[in-house]
């Protein structure tokens, strides 16, 4: 797979980052090991945390900025990593959906990034371009029908849009009969080497709970 970064993207933030990870993978309807985990991080978040304080962290303050600049309320239309959090620190718990897109949301809470996760086999063709959403164009978010992505950074792949920083499509969504997966981590901080832990991250979670060798992934950026 190969990531491009469009110029319209570079113009709004220079400094992004990105990770891409691609892996075989044996998905599973629960885990519950890896729901202790998510627990745990849970208590912890709302010990340190508030739904003000939260704006602050880095990854997510970088991504509210890019909204902005794009012509997006944040607010509105709230980073998913922002979503999650603030999930949380309301009391509510976590959707529990299958074990890949579980660890991927438990990845997107520890560090702040919004993060897709792809059915890599649903992509049509080879290429992903990062841009901003058009005015008008079709995009289906998973279990939110058809959402306004004007002003969203948005991949397409040669079909059109499969993921924003706010919500993935139905058409490229994880099911539980996935084997091959992309996941996408979004730096709009343009910090490589937490981009990179992340992917690690990831890569270790897989290794833990869905019977992979955690695959490989490279970074890409304007």
């Amino acid at each position: 797979m190969e990531v491009i970064v469009s110029k319209e993207i570079e113009q709004v933030c220079p400094k992004f980052v990105g990770a891409c990870l691609d892996a075989k993978v044996v998905n599973s309807p629960y885990c519950e090991t890896l729901w202790q985990e998510i627990d745990a991080l849970c208590q912890q978040w709302r010990q340190e945390l508030t739904t003000e304080s939260l704006k602050g962290l880095t990854s997510i303050a970088a991504t509210r900025h890019v909204y902005k600049s794009c012509g997006k309320d944040p607010s509105r239309y709230r980073p998913a990593s922002e979503a999650l959090i603030r999930r949380i620190l309301q009391g509510k718990q976590l959707y529990q959906l299958n074990t890949l897109v579980d660890l991927v949301n438990l990845a997107s809470i520890a560090y702040g990034y919004s993060i897709g996760g792809f059915d890599a086999d649903r992509f049509s063709g080879t290429t992903l371009t990062l841009g901003i959403g058009r005015e008008g164009e079709p995009y289906e978010g998973i279990g939110r029908g058809m959402i306004n992505i004007q002003g969203l950074p948005v991949y397409r792949d040669a079909q059109g849009g499969v993921g924003t920083p706010t919500s993935d499509n139905e058409r490229t969504k994880i099911t539980d009969t996935t084997s091959h997966l992309v996941v996408l981590i979004n730096g709009y901080d343009g910090n490589e080497a937490r981009v990179c832990e992340n992917a690690e991250f990831i890569q270790a979670l897989l290794r833990k709970y869905a019977h992979s060798d955690g695959g490989s992934y490279f970074i890409f950026r304007p």
